[in-house]
């Protein structure tokens, strides 16, 4: 997860990145594809008959991010709180110490309680053991909080986390230096002792190469002083031209522990992410002290997968491991140690430059390098080590300057997160990797809000998932579910990041503390149905767009897809170098990828990340030769014909380049453009179109699956990133989706929040397409299903179909095709068979508007201890709908409300009649009951209900039981923690209508 605030000042997250990135890891492929333990493999064919849809398997519900306060924890405890998760309809837990909102760690206790001591292996084996009798998966964080750290590991060890410090001193044209090598200008973390000198260097200052914030130097002047060097002093004569600077190179322990520690007794030290040694402390340590043999058997039971958060390796130096001069070496055939001024950073910042090109290619060859060990000998060792043990392993692969989408084709599950990443983009390089390597899921940190604890709306929670899910995402681990309790903490007990530095936290806690979990299987019901659609079958993308720099959580889009192309229905996935050399990457019938993602097309253009430089690793051009040569079509932007090695080049090896691009460009399928704006009929001209076409552009967004002969598409009124404005409008519009079945093939709507799917009764068709009309509200979400009749347990079989008609709605009943309208009149409708019916509605009474409530609400106060509530009642009778907040006796509350009325309909009211129980703005969780019936589920986002059959002449009683966060509560029960936050409006706001319908048979 993403920290809160930057420690140290180091690279993290929420440091801009700066552009001297690249990427790396072909060699960590050799393994991929062996496995996805614990992942849900739904690929191939699936029996889409009976309650398929209705009921999701345990694998793909959504899990919870378990904060203990390391192993201070009750097993009795946690079992009880496995049942809860397990109860409300979730399929899993990822055990995490994390506890920022306690500054006094002396309660924790670590000598006796801290993670992995006796009392957390207990608490642990407590939960797999539950977990396994629950049918539920237990995923382990590999240490305490994040990064990876292992207990007893100090940073003077080679196994931890490594820095590069640099020192600096002036030397004028001339003048002779004595004394000491320059010391570093950051001090060591104070638990680091030990340094080794690597190099000091000489180099002459060139002006022309400085920029704003970096000092220019002339890489031909660089000198090695390193063996003149004598008792850590040096003297050195500066040449007569120019000023010089003296560089000094110190290796040494960054110090890093993991976030809001201590959690260990020893303490522990982030370890070397990019060597064999830190991994191994990492596996070593779980064989020695965690693995016991109960432990074992326990992970073979309910084990799922080990979990990585994203890499914040934070250092106010380089990032450094010891074998990287060699590694560098091996890779490109040029020693390291020149290139080192341009390397080196400060607070995340470059200090020297050379030459501009230059120096981008040496950054690139340094980061690529870095990228490959870290792939290597963390991510590929890691998964190894997990699979040993019948675990997956899932991790946020990101936080460096590494290629994450590589990283992702190498992970049994990627996960990005909803805070920290900017736009869908972000979520696309990860989907890369994970379908080009035939993984199934894409995981999400989901929901994590700042300052918005006890106060996140379950509605805010899928506006934002809406759109992860459209690109690639389909397992969400919520953030998160506390453990109940700590020392010291107040109601409602405790929470890992609030209150955070003394005021609301971010995140969530969610669980029986709040009110909403009294609706929490609704939700669960709903995140579920959506998993098991997007981890069926197979996926297919539009476009894959090659990205010569493959990390992630940037935000950095694809020219004129994202901002063009999505609004009109494409789809596109990024890949990188090393995703070339995965098995899938051949082509067949113009596919790359032809099992899945099966993309259309290639698109490749400048580098972003380097002022969009047309660049190209001259064995990835080869490689894009070859597929262009087996009949894959591609666009690329940009000036290709003059592209340049993203790294230094060796002798001729620009000219090789060329020659490669040169044959590329010059065959027939392959077009080459200038403009950005010429893209999209660039396709057009190669013939290629996307799956999904909207017949206006729009906030739409799709994702498109294959089972068997059976289409998926995921449809989402979403947005590119939650800060987009202005915000998204509700669409109404037709939408085009090709189809992979040859014969006869029907469209059916799958109901995420109740789990129905009903057969589309109005659509057109064209060739292999099917036209349906799409209504969404911003942030709703709907599945459309193109398949054979009779999916589903549909029994309308082959009967016609219409294709237009003036009705509200056509659908289809047990008694045939039928019309439903607002209000009385003949409605005609056109069969797909050429046949033209009009039907006739009878008379449909006016829409009603209660004007009196009885509202009962159940008002949570702080109980006798942190996990205890007491319930006030109240009761009140209302003319006119308000949120709480503007409720004098409910002002600051927040729980349970049962809003009740009596709606009296006509005499006239026939088993024809319907309605529609609109139930305008409503906060947060509901459910709503007819006549002593519960309603299924409904749209949380779009709050109207068919009542259906429900209603009666006479009196009809309607109840709508809504939830609400803590927030408004906690302001008064703890205002120096949450007294700064804003009341909310909480509560059946309205306007509420019934609105009636009429519904008659539809006879030809």
């Amino acid at each position: 997860m993403q920290k809160p605030i930057p420690q140290r000042g180091g690279i993290s997250r929420r440091t801009v990145l700066t552009a001297s990135l690249a990427a790396g890891a072909a060699t960590a492929f050799a393994a991929v594809g062996s496995t996805d333990a614990g992942a849900a493999l739904l690929t191939g064919r699936q029996d889409l008959s009976g309650h398929w849809f209705a009921t999701s398997p345990r694998s793909v519900r959504p899990k919870f991010r378990w904060w203990w306060p390391d192993g201070l924890v009750d097993p009795a405890e946690i079992a009880r709180e496995i049942d809860q998760i397990a109860d409300a309809g979730f399929g899993g837990a990822e055990i995490a110490a994390v506890h920022h909102s306690i500054k006094d760690k002396s309660v924790l206790d670590t000598a006796h309680h801290g993670w992995g001591s006796t009392p957390w292996r207990d608490g642990v084996q407590a939960a797999l053991r539950q977990a396994a009798r629950r049918g539920l998966t237990i995923d382990l964080t590999l240490g305490p909080s994040w990064p990876v750290a292992v207990p007893g590991v100090t940073p003077d060890d080679d196994t931890a986390a490594q820095e590069l410090a640099y020192g600096r001193t002036s030397v004028a044209a001339g003048a002779t230096y004595r004394g000491p090598v320059p010391e570093p200008v950051h001090e060591a973390a104070s638990a680091a002792t030990r340094r080794r000198l690597l190099a000091v260097q000489a180099a002459r200052v060139e002006p022309a190469n400085a920029t704003r914030k970096e000092t220019g130097l002339d890489l031909a002047s660089v000198r090695d002083l390193t063996t003149t060097v004598r008792d850590g002093a040096l003297t050195w004569t500066a040449p007569a031209e120019g000023d010089w600077v003296l560089i000094s190179y110190w290796q040494r322990g960054s110090g890093q522990q993991p976030e809001s520690g201590p959690h260990s007794s020893p303490a522990a030290h982030v370890v070397d992410h990019f060597s064999p040694a830190g991994t191994a402390a990492v596996t070593d340590y779980w064989e020695r002290a965690v693995l016991t043999g109960t432990m074992r058997r326990l992970l073979k039971a309910a084990g799922g997968a080990f979990f990585e958060d994203s890499i914040e390796l934070e250092t106010d130096s380089l990032v450094w491991t010891s074998a990287l001069p060699d590694a560098f070496e091996q890779r490109t055939g040029r020693s390291l140690l020149p290139y080192l001024p341009a390397l080196v950073l400060d607070n995340s910042n470059q200090v020297f430059a050379f030459e501009a090109q230059l120096t981008r290619q040496i950054r690139h060859d340094f980061w690529e390098t870095l990228s490959h060990l870290f792939n290597t000998h963390h991510v590929t060792a890691l998964r190894n080590w997990a699979h040993s043990l019948g675990m997956s392993l899932r991790s946020q692969p990101y936080g460096l300057q590494t290629d994450a989408i590589a990283s992702a084709a190498i992970l049994d599950i990627a996960e990005g997160e909803s805070l920290g990443f900017k736009n869908l983009d972000d979520y696309r390089c990860l989907a890369g990797g994970r379908d080009m390597a035939g993984h199934t899921v894409l995981s999400c940190e989901s929901g994590a809000y700042n300052g918005s604890a006890y106060s996140t709306t379950w509605d805010r929670f899928l506006r934002t998932m809406g759109g992860a899910y459209a690109a690639g995402v389909n397992q969400t681990v919520v953030h998160g579910f506390s453990y109940a309790t700590a020392p010291g903490v107040g109601w409602p007990g405790f929470a890992a990041f609030s209150p955070y530095n003394g005021a609301v936290g971010y995140g969530e806690s969610w669980g029986p503390r709040q009110p909403t979990w009294r609706h929490i299987e609704d939700i669960a019901g709903y995140l579920g149905r959506v998993h098991h659609i997007l981890q069926t079958g197979t996926p297919r993308a539009d476009v894959a767009v090659f990205r010569q720099t493959g990390y992630t959580a940037t935000g950095i889009g694809a020219s004129w897809f994202t901002a063009t192309g999505v609004p009109l229905g494409w789809t596109h996935q990024f890949l990188s170098g090393p995703l070339l050399d995965l098995p899938s990457a051949h082509v067949l019938g113009g596919r790359l990828a032809p099992d899945g993602p099966a993309y259309k097309a290639l698109f490749v253009e400048g580098d972003f990340f380097h002022g969009s430089t047309p660049t190209l690793a001259l064995d990835d051009a080869r490689k894009l030769l070859r597929l262009a040569r087996a009949g894959l079509p591609m666009v690329l932007l940009g000036a290709f014909d003059q592209g340049l090695t993203p790294g230094v080049p060796d002798q001729d090896e620009t000219d090789a380049l060329r020659e490669v691009l040169a044959r590329l460009l010059a065959l027939p399928h392959v077009t080459a453009v200038t403009d950005k704006a010429a893209v999209g009929d660039a396709l057009t001209t190669l013939g290629i179109t996307p799956d999904a076409r909207y017949a206006t552009p729009s906030t739409l967004l799709n994702n498109h699956r294959v089972s068997g002969d059976t289409d998926f598409y995921y449809l989402c009124n979403g947005k590119h990133a939650e800060t987009v404005k202005p915000p998204v409008a509700t669409i109404d519009h037709d939408v085009t989706l090709r189809r992979t079945r040859r014969g006869t093939t029907v469209p059916y709507l799958l109901d995420p929040w109740t789990g129905e799917a009903t057969r589309i009764a109005r659509y057109t068709e064209d060739g292999d397409t099917i036209t349906v009309r799409v209504t969404l509200v911003p942030g709703q979400a709907t599945v459309i299903a193109l398949g054979r009749p009779g999916l589903f347990g549909d029994r309308n079989g082959g009967r016609p179909h219409a294709v237009s008609g003036d009705a509200d709605r056509v659908l289809f009943t047990d008694r045939g095709l039928a019309v439903r309208a607002a209000a009385a009149g003949t409605y005609t409708t056109r069969f797909s068979d050429g046949r033209t019916a009009v039907t006739t509605v009878p008379a449909v009474p006016d829409p009603v508007t209660p004007d009196r409530w009885r509202l009962d609400v159940e008002d949570w106060h702080p109980g006798a201890d942190a996990t205890s509530t007491d319930i006030i009642r109240h009761t009140l009778t209302l003319d006119t709908l308000l949120p709480w907040s503007q409720i004098p006796e409910l002002a600051d509350s927040a729980g349970i409300g049962r809003y009740r009325t009596t709606v009296v309909l006509p005499r006239h009211w026939t088993s024809s009649h319907g309605a529609y129980l609109e139930l305008g703005q409503v906060s947060d969780t509901f459910r709503v009951t007819v006549n002593g019936t519960r309603l299924a589920p409904a749209d949380r986002l779009h709050p109207v209900v068919d009542l259906g059959g429900h209603l009666r002449h006479g009196d009809n009683e309607i109840e709508v039981e809504v939830a609400t966060p803590l927030i408004n509560r906690l302001r008064v029960a703890q205002p120096t923690v949450f007294g700064a936050a804003a009341r909310q409006a909480y509560g059946l706001m309205g306007p509420v209508r019934l609105v009636p319908y009429g519904q008659a048979v539809v006879r030809p």
